[in-house]
Parts: structure tokens; sequence; C-alpha cells
């Protein structure tokens, strides 16, 4: 299906001015990115093939988009979350840039849904995956389009989850790269841009002071760490939650105090779960927690606290401000719910800067023309990038930002690859 034949759904095409400008500013600190673009320009390696993306629309994934369409992509984009969607910057996609979007913020469940089905009727060739809706959606209620899909990338921790689940058991059908899992994604867009947006989201939610308070960390994994970091920089008392024996002694040495979420219930102030997993703050937990505690999420899905569960101990639900609920619970206490359970840091704020996406959007770039390289070649199981492209989005990023670094001699090149010399 051309991409002129596919329409689009966005809240308000008035907004696309200053999506245009959000956009551009965004792209303004996307270094890296602007570079792949420009070859994609000249190189045209997407020509002729359909993309279908999944993924929050935010002006940095704007930047991604756009690329894919220089590179010769037909590029059609769908909301990965039903409340993080920048509503001007879907706008501005549509009208300067020919890219059909389906997603607003705020849409039900059933939108979501319906929309994640529109763009598969696009019939894609490439997917870019947030969360692997699109690649589940395929397998279970889409297989036809099976047979003309090269592959997918996948963007977040929850989706190389399912995809590692789905290869365990022989049931995906066509390759996957997990960007997430690349060096230059999880440990700068993960640590850095999850730990800042987290905390900005919870900020710009409740404007609470964090200092002196004691702030529960559920999952001390690269996400958790950032936050962790960026919470203890602001004054928090940090507390870390884990079922990882390594991670928590990490987190111990770290200076934090690690225990069960259960105790620390009774004690945290602010608790964000960043985990993956599913109801890991759960209702007994609620039940157990101070009057006037705030429960956030920033994992992708809006599993980790047990919300349905809590509101069966909940008298009233009242809307404080955007993005923050007090649960007037049956025990006479009020638990503050930011973000409906959401991403916190999509739902309340912005997401990630632009300078750390600029490293994760690259190695979905060349995650999907790697896999286009390589089409025919690769088997139905999840990859990830050569550590090459690591080192190359890293110098790239570098030189960037005015940094310049040692290079090996040709003697220390030598010695490192010699196993003759020693101490004796």
């Amino acid at each position: 299906m051309p991409m002129t034949e596919l329409k689009c759904d966005v809240k308000d095409m008035a907004l696309a001015e200053q999506g245009k400008n959000n956009i551009e500013w965004a792209m303004k600190d996307m270094p890296v990115l602007e570079r792949i673009k420009e070859r994609f320009r000249i190189e045209k390696p997407f020509k002729g093939l359909r993309l279908t993306a999944c993924v929050h629309v935010t002006k940095e994934t704007a930047a991604l988009c756009i690329a894919m369409k220089e590179g010769g992509a037909d590029a059609v984009l769908a909301a990965s979350n039903p409340l993080s969607t920048q509503d001007d910057v879907a706008a501005a996609l549509v009208k300067y840039w020919d890219i059909p979007v389906f997603g607003y913020a705020g849409e039900s469940a059933e939108t979501y849904a319906q929309h994640v089905a529109t763009v598969l009727d696009h019939k894609p060739n490439l997917v870019i995956d947030d969360g692997a809706d699109l690649v589940a959606t395929i397998h279970s209620k889409r297989p036809e389009l099976i047979s003309g899909i090269i592959g997918s990338t996948e963007e977040t921790t929850t989706g190389i989850i399912r995809l590692r689940a789905m290869e365990a058991e022989g049931s995906l059908k066509f390759p996957a790269v997990g960007v997430n899992n690349s060096l230059t994604k999880h440990l700068y867009d993960n640590r850095y841009g999850t730990g800042q947006s987290a905390i900005d989201g919870i900020i710009r939610a409740t404007n609470i002071l964090l200092a002196g308070k004691t702030f529960v960390v559920c999952g001390y994994g690269w996400c958790g760490k950032g936050a962790a970091l960026r919470a203890k920089g602001l004054g928090a008392n940090v507390i870390v939650t884990e079922v990882d024996p390594l991670k928590a002694l990490e987190a111990a040495m770290e200076g934090y105090r690690v225990m069960p979420v259960a105790e620390a219930a009774k004690i945290g102030d602010i608790f964000l779960s960043i985990t993956g997993d599913k109801n890991v703050v759960d209702v007994p937990h609620m039940l157990s927690m101070k009057d006037g505690s705030f429960v956030c999420n920033a994992g992708h899905f809006d599993v980790e606290i047990n919300i349905r569960g809590l509101k069966d101990e909940t008298l009233e639900i009242k809307q404080i401000r955007p993005s923050l609920e007090e649960y007037k619970l049956k025990n006479g206490k009020s638990i503050y719910v930011l973000a409906e359970g959401r991403l916190v840091n999509l739902v309340a704020a912005e997401g990630h800067p632009a300078s750390v996406m600029d490293m994760s959007f690259a190695n979905q770039a060349l995650g999907i023309e790697y896999i286009v390289k390589n089409q025919g070649k690769l088997q139905n199981k999840m990859y990830t990038l050569p550590h090459e492209v690591d080192v190359e989005i890293a110098k790239i990023k570098l030189e960037s930002m005015g940094i310049e670094i040692d290079t090996l001699t040709p003697e220390q090149e030598e010695y490192l690859h010699s196993w003759n010399a020693g101490t004796v």
C-alpha cells in the first residue's frame, strides 16, 4: 500500500507548526543520527521497502522516522503507548514530512489496538518496535504478513524479554535486532536518559522536593541505576529493591540501602518501579505504605504497579493535577498514583533528552540497515549489532562533543595481541 493511501489519526493538525519547531530543535542535538541520515539520503538503502514503526511519538522519534524516509523507506508510525504521544510532533510529521501517524495522547486501549492494526495494513517489509506489540500482533493476529517481512528492531528491555520468549519457544518467524542490547543504547539511554527523565516526570507531576525524602527504586538494572543516581544527587535517601543477588550486591556497594519491597513500603515516600515485570508494587505493599506516599512506574507497560487491585481497596479516586491522582483507600490512607501507572517519564514529562536518544536511534537506523544488508543470511532469532557499530557510534558522539581520545601506537597494538611478553 503506497504511503499516500494510508491516512492518519492525530489530535490536532493546528499543532503542526509547534511540532516542527520541536523536531528541528531535537535534530540540533542529534549529530550521530544526522550523519547517518545524510548517508542514507545518498545511498537510499531502503528504497522500495515499506517500514512500520510502533514507537513513542516524540520529537526524537520523529528525527528517526525522517532519517528512515530519507533512506528511501515508505514509513508509517503508530504510538507505542496510549498516553506518551506528543500531539504537536504527530501533526508535524503528517503535515511537513508526509509520514502518516496514528496516535494521540489520551487514546483508549481500544483505539491503541486499532492503530496497531491500521499501521499493519501498510504490509511492512521492515518493523521498528518498542515493547514488541507490533511483532506480537503480527505473529498472533496477522500471520499472513510474515512472508513479506525482512526483519525487525526492538527498542526496549520489555520488548527484548518478549522476543527472547518467542525465540526460546521457536515461534519467532523473522530475524530481530535487539537494539537495547547495544552498549551505546542501554549504557547511556537507559542509565542517563531514563535516570533524568523519570525524575523529571515525578517532579513535573507533583512539584515535590526530593531532598530528604526516602526514594525507593524497584529494580537495579541500567534504568534503575540511573534513577537511583539522580535521586541521590537531588538529596533523596535511596532504597533499592531487587530479586537479583548480583544487582542487589552492587546497589549495596554503591551505598544504597537494599531490602525487600515489603520492608521498603513501610518507610518510603516515593516509589519508582522500573523492572519490566508485573505487580512489582502490589496491593499489600501499597496498603502498608505511609499516608501520602507516591507510586509511579518507568517500565514500558502499565503492569508494574497493581493499579487494578488497588482500585478494589479504594473509596474514591480524585484527580489532583495532570498526571497525579489521589487514591483514598478504605484503610483511611491516601496513595498518590502518577501517570495512571504508565511511563512517568513520557506521560508526565517529555521522555529522554535528544542528545541521548541520538545514540539509541542511531542504533535503530543501523539495525534496520543491518537487517536489509543481510537479508536471507539471518536466522529467525534475536541479534545484537556488531561491536564495531557501537564503537563507530561512540566515536561520532565524541567528535560532536569536541572530545579527543588517544590512539594505540603500533607497539601497544602488538603488545595487546602478543603472548610472549611477561614477567620473565
